[in-house]
């Protein structure tokens, strides 16, 4: 969801674990001129459409292939203590809103998370926020909603293997349940 705090946890993830990466899906947004307008005037940023997805794909597999030349941030020594020898770990965070239903992707995950908002926050949090284009009047009602839950019912649908996670949270909760989730998950590819 929009403004569920998708970057913010990224970021702290990347802070926290050693030899991580992150791929942000907005670096991939085509300029404003490639992007579709619908019949109300409304950009369709929130569609695949919008995106570059196979030059997301690209650099996805690229990291694969080397993770080693990726920017690998110092975690402090309290922290790696903790982390139980995935020192020899590389770990890839691929952040973004449409990430699950673009099948090229799909195989690749190891873990998904889903960050969800009720309406009302949702648009309180949009609000806020500056976005270059700025958002037209109607806008979130008439096409970043709509898309939202558009796309959070296909993957319903598909039953793909998703942990929700409740956007409303405190930040430092959702953070602790995340990171906890990656170190069983690391323990398990081990085993």
């Amino acid at each position: 969801v929009t403004n569920g705090g998708k970057t913010t946890l990224a970021e702290k993830l990347r802070h926290m674990l050693p030899k991580c990466h992150v791929i942000f899906q907005d670096d991939f947004f085509k300029p404003e001129y490639e992007v579709e307008t619908d019949e109300l005037g409304f950009k369709l940023y929130d569609e695949l459409d919008a995106l570059y997805m196979d030059d997301l794909v690209k650099s996805v597999h690229d990291w694969i292939k080397c993770p080693a030349t990726s920017v690998v941030r110092d975690v402090p020594q309290n922290t790696r203590n903790n982390l139980q020898n995935t020192d020899d770990v590389y770990i890839l965070i691929v952040e973004g809103f449409l990430l699950y239903n673009y099948a090229p992707l799909n195989e690749l995950w190891n873990k998904r998370f889903f960050l969800t908002l009720p309406y009302e926050e949702c648009k309180r949090r949009r609000s806020t926020r500056v976005y270059q284009p700025a958002d037209m009047p109607g806008y979130f009602d008439g096409h970043v909603w709509p898309m939202y839950l558009k796309y959070k019912s296909e993957l319903e649908e598909n039953a793909i293997d998703i942990v929700y996670l409740d956007g409303t949270k405190p930040q430092e909760e959702l953070l602790s349940y995340v990171y906890s989730d990656i170190i069983q998950e690391i323990k398990k590819l081990r085993e």
